[in-house]
């Protein structure tokens, strides 16, 4: 069951060529499926059934693992599968059917319109560390980037005179995104800067050595920007939300905003909807004299 399961790591590393965090997530979650199968005395993938699989599903569920996560663990036992039958080393799919336990849908955290510009508009200091991380900053707000499309940037994605980023998404999928003149003139000032560091390579972002800055260290950074300038906890995709939610308050274009984000799934993009009629409700309960609740209730 190892051999296989290296097998397929392989076939999704060399040829589908997904990325090395989805990578570790499916590895992570097929150890889980491993674990499971010889505990069930199981000696090939081919006897794994359905029940099998659904009281795994049980105990992660009951052991406090979130629905999502479970759905994850599925989506990887079905690629697995996938892969096995075009191979002809098993003949079904336990997995098919199945559905992971549904949980409470967390709304997403997001700055609000004045919380943002209060962290961007904040004074920058006039070093290498800072001027980097304000560029950052502002083009995370500006284009909705992920973490991953931000610390892969390269100077030659960037067209600074037509505001445009060519940024490389989930499945390898590019986009060309507008970005604002703020983020211009933070990347414009930061350009000048980022030859101090000699850098190695072509990467947009890089640190005072001149390597590609990495995930762990933008996280760091924007998580000291926060604290410093908020006085609460921020991370990257904070700034994406925040993105998403201020662009569908203002255009309510919901197939623009998803096409802005690179989801592949507009229910996906959908939860900004209820980011955005949660702050209407909020102002109207506010402002109508009729709309105040008794205490009680």
């Amino acid at each position: 069951m190892q051999v296989q399961l290296a097998a397929y790591l392989d076939y999704l590393h060399a040829e589908r060529q997904v990325s090395a965090h989805t990578l570790s997530a499916y590895h992570s979650d097929l150890l889980k499926v491993l674990d499971f199968a010889k505990q069930q005395d199981l000696t090939s993938w081919h006897d794994l059934q359905v029940a099998h699989l659904r009281k795994l599903v049980a105990e992660l569920h009951h052991g406090g693992l979130a629905g999502r996560s479970i759905a994850r663990l599925l989506s990887a036992v079905r690629g697995l599968y996938s892969y096995s039958l075009r191979e002809g080393l098993c003949r079904h799919d336990p997995a098919a059917g199945i559905r992971p336990p549904k949980g409470p849908r967390k709304l997403p955290k997001v700055l609000d319109v004045d919380r943002a510009q209060q962290l961007l508009d904040s004074p920058v200091a006039d070093d290498f560390s800072a001027c980097r991380d304000h560029a950052i900053l502002e083009l995370l707000y500006s284009s909705g980037l992920r973490l991953s499309e931000l610390v892969g940037l390269n100077l030659p994605d960037l067209d600074l005179p037509q505001g445009l980023v060519l940024v490389l998404g989930k499945g390898n999928k590019q986009r060309i995104l507008p970005v604002g003149s703020k983020a211009i003139a933070a990347i414009q000032h930061w350009l000048l800067v980022r030859e101090q560091a000699k850098p190695q390579d072509q990467a947009l972002f890089v640190g005072v050595r001149g390597r590609r800055m990495s995930p762990q260290l933008v996280r760091e950074r924007v998580r000291q920007a926060g604290a410093r300038d908020l006085g609460q906890h921020l991370h990257p995709h904070m700034l994406r939300h925040s993105f998403a939610s201020h662009m569908l308050e203002s255009s309510h274009d919901l197939r623009a905003v998803q096409e802005l984000l690179g989801h592949a799934d507009i229910s996906t993009t959908q939860i900004y909807t209820h980011l955005d009629f949660q702050h209407l409700a909020q102002v109207y309960d506010q402002a109508h004299p009729r709309a105040r609740r008794k205490p009680t209730e």
